[in-house]
């Protein structure tokens, strides 16, 4: 039997969800925390199922301002995976980097965008090889598109990308810390369904 749902996922597949997002949260605060020469640590995410048009309620409210880092991965699996994170982390980011400090992050210079897109590679490589590492697929990822916007017009992208297959995204909620402060870092990782079947059967669980 194949997975022909999201909602058909169990107990045991989300563990398996969280395990991989357990791994990709530790790759990304390591790589953080070389980056800016601070430490920097994950929370253990949670893993919901859950229709995209709800995820705006978890991200503040469809006004909120986030910063949205999108990739898409292709080879033995394809999908895309959309982090979504607070706008204030960003610029604290920016300017530990740049001692540059920036109240909105909209109109960012060409140089500031370029280090918020090399934030995106490090998050977005970390999860991506999380499930290479665990699965032995082969997986390469897009150079991720980073866009400032209200929570509303960031999800109707991947809304669009999902559109009509389904609804539903695999969504993995997680807390970002560092020295100062602690942060939400929302992923919303939507593999096809063919990919998900590949990605479970590859790790020994019973579809």
């Amino acid at each position: 039997m194949k997975i022909n749902n999201l909602e058909q996922l169990n107990e045991m597949h989300i563990d398996v969800l969280k395990e991989i997002g357990n791994i990709g949260a530790g790759n990304a605060a390591t790589s953080l925390s070389e980056m800016l020469n601070l430490p920097v640590d994950m929370s253990v995410p949670k893993v919901k199922i859950l229709d995209i048009k709800d995820a705006g309620s978890l991200l503040g409210g469809p006004e909120n301002v986030m910063v949205g880092i999108l990739a898409k991965f292709i080879g033995d699996i394809e999908g895309i995976m959309m982090f979504l994170i607070e706008e204030k982390f960003v610029g604290d980011i920016i300017e530990k980097l740049m001692g540059e400090h920036v109240s909105f992050l909209k109109g960012l210079s060409e140089m500031e965008l370029s280090a918020v897109s090399e934030i995106g590679n490090i998050l977005t490589a970390s999860y991506i090889n999380a499930i290479s590492s665990l699965t032995g697929l082969n997986i390469n990822i897009s150079v991720p598109a980073v866009a400032v916007d209200m929570v509303g017009a960031l999800l109707a992208v991947p809304a669009i990308e999902l559109s009509p297959a389904s609804d539903q995204i695999i969504f993995i909620e997680g807390v970002l810390l560092d020295l100062d402060q602690s942060v939400s870092s929302n992923i919303l990782l939507v593999p096809t369904l063919e990919s998900l079947n590949i990605m479970m059967t590859r790790l020994g669980i019973e579809l």
